[in-house]
């Protein structure tokens, strides 16, 4: 921390103290925005819900747009799966009277995924309940606990009587989980930072991403040859033919985890690249050979893959696919739309992050584990394309994407102390 500026210790204390004195009410900040059903498309509640919060430190919530046409020739750009109307991000500015530190931005993602199946759940997704000192709900975890972490450490710094000294932007980003579009928009309309904090949940445990893979979306349509089941041979089974591709795909996914292709980074982690079927629609009857079948891909990419190379691997395999019998007489288009994303490797080396692992550590007297992550976050857009280091850390999240998603609250005050120290040393602090 060799640019840090030397926090008094009487400043620290008054910090870490107000951390304390708002766990409480950072926790009902949390079950507020867990309460907001953000899955795609419907991600209004949560972004009024974050612009009401910034708006509370005193700060002007603005929003930015996310314009496709605007985006779509930078290398980062996704291909949309809906329109943005009404799901604008909301951001808010952090001006010092004199700047004197580095700037930094604070970045979460307020869109979750889908619930699945609610009658699975404890307690209903969208009602957040403490049991065993852990938040459950959908998003608990990913990422709304990171979100009110950055918040409450800004909050703490007001209420001991001080402020960043330097510009901090608090970012609430949408589609973080399957374009990223929201980000690379916030990032580009925005002036380019010091530092980014993304405090997204590691696996299961508190941990410092290092390095995350890229995701290409696919979509296999099959049109095949409607019949009734009584003259089955003469029809053209959608579903099959659809599955038959699927075993291909299944194939790459085996190829792809040899150990000759697995970056360092990601050495000694099983299985890193994961080809998953995330949703099939097919048929029409059951006493019908179904007509049309849609399979939804998401195909991992490994460091020394594009986004761009796994795009033209998944055309290459729908291709020869189309010569074998089972889709003999059937139709086949191949659609991309959801992530074209580049994997990243994060410099872990950098001040902000050996910052934050080190006031982690002294705060808790426990070290945050290195995570190569085999899913990805939005601090690629800023590594790869700003060249701006990124932080990416937070709470403990269990079952993410899962049934009974949740997240430790002990581990979500220390993410909010290991927050507020951090940018204290890393912006300076003058008197609120």
């Amino acid at each position: 921390m060799t640019n840090a500026i030397p926090l008094d210790p009487g400043a620290r204390r008054a910090i870490l103290d107000a951390c304390d004195s708002l766990r409480g009410e950072g926790e009902q900040a949390l079950m507020r925005l867990v309460r907001c059903p953000s899955t795609l498309g419907n991600e209004a509640s949560a972004l009024n819900e974050m612009a009401r919060v910034y708006e509370s430190l005193g700060l002007v919530a603005q929003r930015v747009p996310t314009d496709p046409a605007a985006l779509a020739g930078h290398p980062g750009f996704s291909p949309p799966l809906i329109g943005y109307e009404g799901r604008d991000n909301v951001v808010a500015v952090h001006r010092p009277r004199t700047a004197k530190g580095r700037s930094l931005a604070l970045q979460g993602h307020v869109d979750v995924v889908p619930e699945g199946a609610e009658d699975e759940w404890t307690t209903p997704p969208y009602e957040p309940a403490i049991r065993g000192g852990r938040m459950y709900g959908r998003g608990a975890g990913d990422m709304k606990a990171g979100i009110l972490s950055y918040v409450t450490a800004f909050r703490a710094l007001k209420l001991a009587g001080l402020q960043p000294a330097a510009e901090v932007q608090m970012q609430s980003v949408i589609e973080e989980e399957c374009t990223g579009n929201g980000a690379l928009a916030c990032m580009l309309a925005l002036p380019r930072t010091d530092a980014v904090i993304i405090p997204e949940p590691g696996p299961g445990l508190p941990a410092m991403y290092s390095a995350e893979v890229g995701v290409v979306w696919a979509w296999v349509t099959v049109t095949g040859r409607p019949a009734h089941v009584r003259d089955k041979q003469a029809g053209v089974n959608a579903v099959e033919a659809a599955m038959s591709i699927w075993t291909r795909f299944e194939a790459y996914e085996r190829d792809m985890n040899r150990g000759e292709l697995i970056h360092a980074s990601f050495r000694g982690v099983n299985h890193p690249v994961n080809v998953n079927l995330g949703t099939f629609t097919g048929g029409e009857w059951n006493s019908s050979v179904p007509t049309r079948a849609t399979l939804g891909l998401r195909v991992g990419v490994m460091m020394g893959n594009t986004a761009a190379s796994v795009r033209a691997d998944i055309e290459r395999i729908v291709d020869s696919a189309r010569g074998d019998p089972a889709l003999k007489g059937a139709k086949v288009k191949l659609e991309f739309k959801g992530f074209m994303a580049d994997p990243c490797v994060f410099d872990m080396q950098a001040e902000i992050v050996q910052a934050s692992m080190q006031n982690f550590a002294d705060l808790t007297g426990h070290e945050l584990r290195k995570y190569p992550a085999t899913g990805l976050t939005d601090g690629r857009f800023f590594t790869l394309y700003q060249d701006t280091p990124v932080a990416c850390f937070g709470p403990d999240a269990q079952d993410i994407h899962g049934i009974d998603e949740s997240v430790g609250m002990d581990s979500m005050h220390d993410i909010t102390r290991t927050i507020a120290i951090t940018m204290a040393e890393w912006c300076g602090v003058e008197s609120a």
